[in-house]
């Protein structure tokens, strides 16, 4: 059937089932949803559940939109008088490409309303369809020019989803049933995550990052031609934002690729942070960058963001839903219902089943599970971390001791995940009194992620949640923290009192923490402290496992004179009794579990320790196998 045609059956469908006197003038696909557009979108408003009842019959995501629209200046005062002054509305931006008015507002739900009754009132108000987004408490640049681009791109956007849209929904065209799944990276090594999901009717590529640390063989298998051409993709499945699962996306658009990207809002918003900042580092290194920002920004164009628990059609037999992976923030674990009960597999990105300062533990339960894709970073049998309060107990103790003989403690961290949870502890340690109030500078991509972070609170855990909300204290907003922002500050700090200094990149691999790191490793009254993960061929790496002088591109070598210490505790990686806990709490119990994305001793070691103990059908795989589920 051709696209028109299920239009116009759909159209006549949702006629015979909406109210009289509602008319519905057009239907169109626009990416994953269905779009009504209507001459009458306060009745529909009036229709409370109208909208829920046409998603669960028709088995699609909805969205009505006007096609009259009030003035917006009438609009405007209409929704402040709506909205009680305590939603701390902050702007309102009025599409009429859309029929959405954008709310900015420092609170969402008192905007929203009760099981959304004040969002029916202002469309029943002024016809326009409202859309709220958080004010961030921080200023984000990301957010900013994120939502900006979007606007100024509308017409692009908007035909994009269209072509999208139809994708999508077109016929399938086989009666054959397969499905298979081929390792283009991330298999025996971290990094470079990319698994490619494949029927006879769809494409879908898992994630597509770099590998840190990598002299050669720093990209995904994206050659062969399990995969090419790219403009066969029908879309991009990102878990979550860290350079090894996200930095080679933009490449893909300079390939051929223009379909869809699909993540969480806030795994849009650090990716394409992440990515800018990662040719930016490539450029000062006088590397030649594998894109430019302008793939960052067809990028963003291309992205759909899904919330978790919200089931989306993707491609004409497989439907994706995003659950909690508690790695860092907006981390999924990708669930895809293929076929029409034909079969369902996970790929959990990254992921922490334990709960930590920021997130929630890991989803563990799904409707339906007949296969897994599980990360294994620490799966070996001795991969053990301590609790989350003897690692900080540790940390307190290192920071004390190395201020008290008058040095600087230098924590070389991601700016997404690992920086923001070492905040946290540091705040309430200062707080508390545990430690003494030390100044603790924040330097790189860091205040700029934490940003992201508090335009996200719904993403964080609930007591941290309260803590923000109900007790009026944002950890993240403590006078403790320091921006460093120019070159003249950073000296400032290299040559100032003792202090924390948190700093990119966590693994070493370039950044300002090699300018602190050139400037303090001399002295032994400081310390390094690592509290992340330390790839093979990372300066970290070799720093960690005892190298005492280091070469540093042009700038020659340094001699590490400092203290070195690594607490782990931090990490947002499960540990190897996490990993096996999340496997025996894991519901349905799938048939088949895959163990990527670590060092070969360790999925190996995983995948035989999961076979013995629960009698399931494990794997190590290596890169560039097919597995056929189906």
């Amino acid at each position: 059937m051709l696209i028109e045609d299920r239009l116009k059956e759909l159209k006549e469908l949702i006629n015979r089932k909406v109210p009289s006197g509602i008319t519905v003038s057009n239907v169109e696909f626009e990416g994953p949803e269905l779009v009504i557009y209507t001459d009458d979108p306060k009745q529909f408003a009036d229709q409370a559940d109208l909208i829920r009842v046409l998603a669960r019959d028709l088995r699609k995501r909805i969205v009505v939109r006007p096609t009259i629209l009030e003035d917006p200046e009438k609009a405007y005062d209409e929704i402040v008088r709506i909205v009680p002054e305590n939603g701390g509305i902050t702007d309102i931006f009025f599409d009429p490409d859309t029929g959405e008015a954008l709310i900015e507002a420092e609170k969402p739900g008192v905007v929203i309303g009760k099981n959304g009754s004040t969002l029916r009132d202002i469309t029943k108000s002024i016809g326009w369809s409202p859309k709220v987004v958080r004010t961030p408490p921080i200023e984000s640049s990301t957010v900013k020019q994120i939502r900006q681009y979007l606007r100024a791109n509308r017409d692009e956007r908007k035909e994009f989803l269209r072509m999208s849209g139809r994708r999508i929904h077109r016929d399938i065209n086989t009666k054959d049933q397969w499905v298979r799944v081929t390792t283009l990276g991330c298999c025996r090594e971290v990094g470079r995550a990319a698994f490619l999901l494949s029927t006879p009717e769809s494409r879908i590529l898992i994630d597509c990052g770099e590998k840190p640390g990598a002299t050669n063989g720093a990209t995904p298998f994206l050659g062969v031609p399990e995969i090419q051409p790219l403009t066969n993709l029908d879309a991009v499945v990102l878990t979550h934002a860290h350079l090894d699962h996200c930095a080679l996306i933009p490449l893909l658009f300079r390939y051929g690729f223009s379909g869809p990207v699909y993540s969480t809002p806030p795994t849009r918003d650090l990716s394409s942070m992440l990515q800018l900042d990662y040719l930016d580092v490539i450029r000062k290194e006088d590397r030649p960058a594998p894109y430019s920002s302008n793939e960052v920004k067809q990028y963003v164009r291309n992205s759909i963001t899904l919330n978790y628990g919200s089931v989306t059609d993707i491609a004409p037999d497989i439907k994706l839903t995003f659950h909690n992976a508690g790695h860092i923030l907006g981390s999924a674990i990708a669930h895809f219902h293929v076929g029409d009960g034909l079969y369902n597999i996970a790929f959990t990105g990254d992921f922490n089943y334990s709960k930590s300062r920021l997130f929630n533990p890991a989803t563990s339960n799904f409707p339906r599970l007949e296969a897994i894709f599980m990360e294994s970073t620490y799966g070996a049998s001795h991969d053990m971390t301590p609790a989350r309060r003897d690692a900080e107990m540790k940390l307190y103790d290192v920071i004390k001791r190395t201020i008290e003989r008058g040095g600087k403690v230098i924590i070389p961290a991601f700016a997404v995940g690992r920086s923001q949870e070492v905040m946290l502890a540091l705040e309430e340690g200062i707080r508390k009194g545990e430690l003494p109030s030390v100044k603790i500078f924040l330097d790189g991509m860091i205040k700029e992620a934490t940003a992201i972070h508090t335009t996200y609170p719904e993403y964080l855990n609930s007591d941290l949640r309260n803590q923000i909300f109900r007790e009026g204290l944002n950890p993240f907003l403590s006078e403790c923290f320091e921006q460093v922002d120019s070159s003249d500050k950073r000296e400032a700090v290299i040559n100032g009192d003792p202090s924390v200094i948190i700093t990119t990149s966590g693994m070493m691999n370039g950044g300002p923490v090699i300018e602190y790191l050139h400037n303090l490793a001399a002295d032994e009254r400081n310390t390094l402290v690592f509290v992340g993960y330390q790839a093979d061929g990372t300066l970290g790496r070799r720093i960690q496992k005892g190298w005492r002088e280091i070469p540093i591109g042009t700038k020659g070598s340094i001699n590490i004179n400092l203290e070195v210490m690594t607490v782990e505790g931090f990490s947002g990686h499960s540990d190897r009794r996490q990993l096996m806990s999340f496997i025996g709490k894991i519901h349905p119990k799938p048939e088949k579990i895959f163990c990527i994305h670590g060092e070969e001793s360790k999925t190996l070691d995983l995948a035989s320790s999961i076979y013995k103990k629960f009698h399931i059908q494990t794997y190590s795989p290596m890169n560039l196998e097919t597995y056929r589920m189906v």
